[in-house]
């Protein structure tokens, strides 16, 4: 059996899901949806949108009018809910699953019936499958190239689409071997600020539903699409396939590993801001005179992360470690309202001021933690610091809040109060369609 097999195997399997992964997944809808609908109104968001033309019998996007064309639906979802920099994170793949995963099986669910415990199941076996298939893919060197998200994030909503759609083996097997040949995502974005990362996930998802319908229709694939001598690994890694990758391994569910961010900015400014916060609140009024901030060797080396400006766009702020550790150092907070000050004269004094380091601990610790740690030096001669073994992620009450303000901004109150309550009850619900189609502008 090939490896596309024997994931295809795994995919679709029955299984028992704990009750701690279904409450991650949960969790990881509701923080889908709040950054979906907080992301309505920015450029992007509205580009991806006006490319999903009305559609009887298609799928809805989130926060407008429908239903759309199901292809348009998901790349237009998938847009938004990357559109704030805030969508959830696996760090072992340093891939972003939700904005492919649930964008799929969302549009899925109104093609055919299935129950919301389905539709949590699919998205369970698409993070899965990326969060694998990245984990023995991604080093540094190649996330300096190529997005990580755009390069297991075909096969992740593919193989998440085959298992609600009912595929056979035979049919899963040729979606998932056609998704590897629509990975892509360059890096280049992270060095001059241009939006085409935001539309990533969007490629993802739209090409894993072509796949998916094309497999459909009998459409045939390699299925050594994985370790072939010109396949997924050979590819992107320029090494073979050196162990088989196994789904749910030990029992063990990958979508347990993801973590909701706190902030909207790259996963490895998380923990750095989150210390500087702790370290400026030691150093109270004094003036800060230097800046050293420690962090992993993958933090250092991503595309934009050692960035010091100056900042044209917003997303280079985002990306950037300095400006986010500066930003926060000068105005005592973390938040969106930190990546529009650009020009900020106290933020350009600190980002002068700041040394990053790779630490050779917290390298050796990632990606099962991200530490970091920042140390200020004073006008006075003294120095405060401040460590953090991991990052923080958002808890359920933040995410709960979050949901709440976007949703209701969107659609009001009630409405907001009815998706929150069936996305707690999704296990028991009987139609799955019934989120996405409440999710729509015009649904009350």
């Amino acid at each position: 059996m090939t490896q596309a097999g024997r994931l295809v195997r795994d995919a679709l399997a029955p299984r028992r899901f704990s009750r701690s992964a279904l409450e991650q997944a949960r969790r990881c809808l509701l923080d889908f949806l709040s950054c979906a609908f907080e992301a309505l109104p920015l450029p992007w968001s509205e580009q991806a949108a006006a490319l999903a033309p009305p559609a009887p019998g298609g799928a809805h996007v989130v926060g407008r009018a429908g239903p759309r064309q199901p292809d348009g639906a998901v790349f237009a979802n998938a847009v938004a809910g990357h559109g704030l920099v805030r969508e959830d994170m696996h760090a072992g793949s340093i891939s972003h699953l939700g904005v492919v995963v649930w964008p799929m099986v969302l549009a899925m669910a109104q093609q055919r019936p299935v129950s919301g415990a389905q539709v949590l199941e699919a998205a369970i076996v698409g993070y899965e499958t990326g969060a694998r298939l990245g984990r023995a893919l991604m080093t540094p060197a190649l996330a300096r190239l190529f997005r990580p998200t755009g390069l297991v994030g075909p096969l992740a909503a593919a193989m998440a689409g085959a298992r609600l759609a009912g595929f056979d083996e035979t049919r899963a097997r040729h979606a998932l071997a056609l998704a590897g040949n629509c990975s892509g995502g360059l890096n280049e974005w992270a060095h001059t600020g241009g939006s085409e990362m935001y539309f990533h996930p969007g490629f993802a998802v739209r090409n894993a539903w072509a796949c998916l319908q094309l497999a459909r229709g009998g459409a045939q694939a390699s299925a050594s699409i994985i370790e072939g001598e010109a396949g997924f690994f050979q590819a992107y890694a320029r090494a073979p396939l050196h162990t088989d990758i196994v789904l749910f391994a030990d029992g063990q569910t990958e979508i347990e590993q993801v973590f909701n961010k706190p902030a909207p900015a790259c996963n490895f400014a998380q923990t750095p801001c989150q210390a500087a916060l702790r370290a400026g609140r030691q150093a109270g009024e004094r003036r800060i005179e230097a800046v050293r901030i420690d962090a992993t060797q993958a933090a250092v080396r991503y595309p934009g992360c050692d960035a010091t400006g100056p900042f044209e766009h917003a997303l280079q702020a985002k990306m950037s470690i300095p400006f986010g550790v500066a930003a926060t150092l000068a105005h005592g907070a973390i938040g969106e309202d930190n990546y529009r000050r650009l020009d900020d004269p106290a933020i350009a004094r600190l980002i002068a001021a700041i040394t990053l380091c790779a630490d050779a601990d917290y390298s050796a610790a990632f990606p099962a933690r991200q530490g970091a740690r920042v140390t200020l030096r004073l006008d006075n001669g003294s120095s405060v610091s401040a460590a953090l073994d991991d990052v923080e992620a958002a808890d359920d009450a933040l995410i709960r809040q979050r949901f709440r303000r976007a949703a209701s901004a969107v659609l009001g109150d009630g409405v907001a109060a009815r998706i929150e309550d069936l996305v707690d009850r999704y296990e028991q619900a009987t139609d799955g369609a019934e989120l996405p189609r409440l999710c729509a502008a015009g649904s009350a």
